[in-house]
């Protein structure tokens, strides 16, 4: 196992009260997957964060990198002085507010060309500016590496006051040649599938989303060059469509049971560098979502990054949890 992967998205400062009551302070987003990466890869493999943090963030975010086995952090820079800081407030396990006081600039082409050579590019910007589609049209024009982006990102923006909101994402069809594994959760797949037209009454905030409309999603994006879509259904494990002998499949992969929930705060993102690394190592969908499922679960464990497990515990989880 020697893989050379690349986390792209932002470092926030992250101001987090859990549905429990409990105020968490850290530095979240791109940190989850990476933290995760280096336990799946026990320091054999490289990983690249990259990212534009603010200058102030600086020394305690290369402490924190520098704690984790084989990090990179040649691509994690501050001449911007630009980077994210969010407050969370948890209503319930999944539902929260959020605002956003301080935001990245974003990755461009020229953050990622001495980067070509990776297996597998993971990112997870968290609102809708951080990353540009010009980043993924040079990565497909110019390497081999899978790229798996998440849908957070471009369904997410936020007004004058840093109070972020869901949106849709209308120019979705520009960006899906240019990604191959794309993940999203139920509330952000209702922002990529959208009418012609609405009536006033609903356009909402309030999202209620069943998955019926997923299909249809899935057959589009298919046909547009996306290689898989997955869609994490909260709790219960989340639905994988991809093409196979010329017809596309469906596959439901439960989550892995958890006892307590302490928080689940970047759950998606650490979902994201499990679905990267199952790839990586089965070239298998399934596999790869229950990486992920299982990666996503041990996020939910704790409030450090000492949540993450080796392979062989994640392998155990995974065989006690699906076989």
């Amino acid at each position: 196992m020697n893989y050379r992967i690349a986390v792209l998205g932002p470092i926030p400062r992250d101001h987090i009260i859990t549905h429990h009551g409990e105020v968490i302070q850290k530095y979240g987003c791109i940190t989850h997957p990476v933290a995760a990466l280096s336990k799946l890869c026990s320091g054999q493999s490289t990983i690249f964060p990259v990212s534009h943090i603010r200058k102030i963030d600086e020394a305690p975010i290369r402490a924190l990198l520098n704690s984790f086995d084989g990090v990179d952090q040649s691509y994690v820079r501050s001449e911007h002085d630009q980077g994210a800081v969010i407050r969370l407030q948890f209503i319930d396990q999944n539902k929260r507010i959020e605002r956003q006081l301080a935001f990245m600039a974003p990755i461009l082409p020229e953050d990622v060309a001495n980067l070509t050579d990776c297996d597998a590019f993971v990112f997870v910007p968290i609102t809708d500016h951080e990353v540009s589609l010009d980043t993924l049209r040079y990565l497909k024009e110019n390497s081999d590496g899978l790229i798996i982006f998440d849908a957070h990102g471009p369904t997410a923006t936020m007004a004058r006051n840093g109070t972020r909101h869901l949106k849709f994402w209308v120019d979705r069809d520009q960006w899906l040649p240019y990604i191959d594994i794309l993940k999203m959760n139920l509330e952000e797949s209702a922002c990529c599938w959208y009418k012609n037209e609405y009536s006033k009454e609903e356009l909402t905030e309030e999202l209620h989303p069943d998955t019926s409309h997923l299909p249809e999603l899935a057959a589009h994006c298919l046909a547009q060059g996306l290689k898989a879509l997955i869609v994490t259904t909260d709790e219960t494990g989340c639905l994988t469509y991809f093409m196979k002998d010329g017809k596309m499949q469906e596959e439901f992969v439960p989550s892995i049971r958890v006892n307590h929930v302490v928080d689940t705060t970047g759950c998606g993102d650490s979902f994201a560098g499990g679905l990267a690394f199952g790839w990586l190592k089965n070239e298998d969908y399934i596999s790869a979502a229950q990486f992920a499922n299982a990666v996503g679960a041990q996020r939910t464990q704790g409030k450090t990054f000492e949540v993450f497990q080796h392979l062989e515990e994640t392998e155990r989880m995974i065989r006690d949890g699906f076989l």
